[in-house]
């Protein structure tokens, strides 16, 4: 049971030509769910499939066609709200959304208006600056998409394809706590971030297959507090709700775009219109689509050929009894166990493979703080370099880990790691046969080390001199000695040797 007494953002504040405006922004997810087949037929979900080839009768609202629920669609979305912190509604319902368009055979789209599966619950949103927010969420209900039409194929024509038809979608609407740009994309990604976790949805964007209906509203300040205390919506102005958007980027330039559009409406003395719109990021405006529906524009009403979906709570909670780590658990372990930086931590967590990876390396190191190094600086960027991905790694946890034990082992230098890491992810092999094979081993011989430090010192004697003047200034000593040993000597033995010698 979330508490609503507890206190929410206050919007971020906006300069228009006369006054300061608040902005308040509620979102609309719209997450395909991960699942084989659709949410009422037994068809494919396969993306890239030959265009109308993932078509079962009922995607095609051939008459006589009944649906029949996907049982584990049902499981996917309550798997979504235990880990959104939400509340399971054991009854729920599916009604019938009325609407004509060429990508929708059935003439209307099967969702829950008034009883969704799902219930209230809260996103915790990490922001930039170190702070953090919580998003409500006001529902989730299932629905299924509809098909895609195509109108650049043909400058005569439009066709459609019907693959996308009858897959299942959970809409995750949130209440409008959202502040500001930045965090409507920080609150998209933690949702993705989740869902990911969860094998829910793989927030696929560029698929479609996560899309964002954003509404957004502009408001004198001290009226979101007057909202706070009465929820009562018509303290935050009027909403605009901008159409199915798929990028990040995009939604933070389609909400500053919107909010300015109303301020400076507001600001000429006239009136915001609630509609729906669309952003064109070429020209850096949104437009008008269509007036905002209600939902009595839709004609709802309950869909007579599925029966109320009745669920058991042992079933639910056997769904979350087998839910995985979650990402602010996982956050808190690493930086627990670890004695990770809160940084670090959310880097190694913010994919599952990332984190599944280094505590693999973390395992076989057995130190988790030199591992976290290596991994987000030196394998995360070489991989970003070649523009690969965990998955393509061509170095495996149980390769760096072995790279790490030889450097806290004193076997090797961080230097002659370094190369020896590129030489691993270039060529392969095993690290340690490497060191051998090519003699990367640090010198320990302390008697090499003290005649390289007596030719270094016996070849400078003014450099001897400013040093025993500055003893910063024995680093230049180290230096030369490790050139000279082609940085094999063992660091610290070298720093040693070099203090004793000039009597530091």
């Amino acid at each position: 049971m979330l508490d609503h007494t507890m206190p929410l953002p206050t919007p971020k504040t906006i300069a228009g030509d006369k006054h300061d405006w608040e902005l308040v922004i509620g979102m609309e997810v719209h997450a395909q769910v991960s699942s084989n087949a659709k949410l009422f037929s037994g068809a494919s979900t396969r993306f890239g499939a030959e265009p109308n080839s993932n078509v079962a009768f009922v995607d095609a609202g051939m008459p006589g066609m009944l649906p029949v629920i996907n049982e584990f669609c049902v499981a996917q979305a309550v798997r979504t709200g235990l880990g959104l912190r939400a509340g399971i509604n054991l009854r729920s319902a599916f009604d019938r959304k009325n609407y004509f368009y060429p990508d929708l055979p059935q003439g209307y789209q099967i969702s829950q208006l008034y009883h969704p599966i799902v219930g209230e619950g809260e996103v915790l949103v990490e922001l930039g600056d170190g702070t953090a927010r919580t998003v409500r969420i006001e529902r989730i209900h299932l629905e299924q998409d509809a098909g895609k039409s195509i109108h650049d194929m043909d400058p005569a024509a439009s066709f459609v394809d019907l693959n996308r038809t009858g897959v299942a979608l959970m809409e995750i609407v949130s209440r409008p706590d959202i502040r500001g740009p930045e965090e409507a994309a920080a609150y998209i990604v933690k949702l993705r971030q989740i869902m990911r976790y969860l094998g829910t949805c793989d927030g696929n964007m560029q698929n479609g297959n996560l899309r964002a209906d954003v509404n957004v509203s502009v408001c004198r300040p001290g009226q979101y507090e007057k909202y706070q205390e009465t929820q009562d919506f018509s303290h935050l102005g009027t909403r605009c709700e901008i159409k199915n958007m798929n990028s990040m980027r995009f939604i933070q330039q389609a909400i500053d775009v919107e909010a300015r559009r109303q301020i400076a409406i507001l600001e000429g003395g006239g009136a915001v219109v609630q509609e729906t719109r669309l952003y064109d990021p070429d020209r850096g405006e949104t437009r008008s689509m269509r007036s905002k529906e209600e939902a009595h524009d839709y004609r709802y009403f309950p869909d007579p050929d599925l029966l109320p979906l009745e669920i058991e709570q042992d079933w639910v909670d056997d769904i979350a009894a087998a839910l995985p780590e979650l990402p602010d658990a996982k956050k808190a372990r690493f930086v627990s166990d670890f004695g990770l930086s809160d940084y670090d931590a959310s880097v190694l967590t913010a994919d599952t493979e990332d984190a599944a990876f280094f505590e693999a390396v973390a395992a076989e190191a057995g130190n988790g703080k030199l591992a976290a190094n290596w991994v987000i600086n030196d394998l995360f960027g070489r991989l970003k370099k070649d523009d690969r991905g965990i998955a393509d790694s061509p170095v495996s946890p149980a390769q760096l880990g072995a790279i790490i034990r030889l450097i806290t082992s004193d076997a090797i230098s961080g230097k002659i790691a370094k190369d020896l890491f590129e030489i691993v992810y270039t060529e392969g092999g095993d690290p340690e046969a490497i060191v051998d094979e090519r003699g990367m081993r640090q010198v320990t011989d302390t008697g090499a080390i003290d005649a390289a430090v007596d030719e270094i010192v016996a070849t400078n004697p003014a450099q001897v001199e400013k040093a025993r003047a500055n003893p910063k200034l024995a680093g230049w000593f180290v230096g030369q000695v490790m050139k000279a040993t082609g940085g094999k000597a063992n660091p610290k033995a070298v720093d040693a040797a070099v203090r004793a010698k000039l009597g530091l």
